[in-house]
């Protein structure tokens, strides 16, 4: 087996690091950003609650967005955004696993504690997790917005979506750095920029 070494691996590094940059170029992507922003201070000013959930490598997606935005938002005198991440219920997504079914770990949360004007924010590299599908589609039933962070073209995900945002690259990875950057970037903006009510 041939040795690495940083001659032989700097070509992989660049072309990685160049299609990730080109995948964050796409203006679909900071469009989306864009139209996310609005309905999560929207729900914050209404009181609503915020659900996350996605499946494998974007069920941590979930919990950390969830994080992140209750946490690094909190500023005194100003409302409180309330998140909620569904991949965090080991216990409850066990027992709807074991007794129904594993595409119902979310739809059955969401159909518990989602109200009306709840934004459901779902995470799926290929746009076609049973689990994240479920979710959605009670989620549109009971009223709430919809948002998804997705790759691949948006798969079945994107029709269940009022807003899809999706990363233009067939590459898992790639797509989920995206979904993380995307996230970091939200929750820099609620932090740091002050709505024109909050003025």
């Amino acid at each position: 087996m041939t040795e690495a070494t940083p001659a032989s691996v700097g070509p992989y590094v660049h072309r990685y690091l160049e299609e990730t940059r080109t995948a964050l170029g796409d203006p679909s992507v900071a469009d989306g950003i864009a139209r996310t922003i609005p309905i999560l201070l929207r729900a914050r000013e209404e009181g609503h609650t915020i659900f996350f959930f996605g499946n494998g490598g974007s069920a941590s997606t979930a919990s950390h967005m969830a994080q992140d935005i209750a946490k690094l938002t909190v500023i005194e005198g100003r409302k409180r955004f309330r998140t909620h991440s569904l991949a965090d219920h080991v216990s409850v997504i066990l027992a709807v696993a074991n007794d129904a079914n594993f595409s119902e770990i979310y739809a059955e949360q969401i159909k518990s504690q989602g109200r009306k004007g709840d934004v459901a924010l779902g995470i799926s590299g290929s746009g076609n997790s049973p689990n994240v599908l479920r979710a959605l589609e009670e989620a549109r039933k009971l009223g709430l917005t919809t948002v998804g962070f997705i790759g691949r073209g948006g798969g079945k995900m994107k029709a269940l979506c009022d807003v899809p945002v999706i990363v233009p690259s067939d590459n898992m990875q790639h797509i989920e750095d995206l979904h993380h950057l995307m996230l970091h970037l939200i929750a820099s903006y609620l932090r740091d920029e002050a709505p024109p009510h909050d003025s």
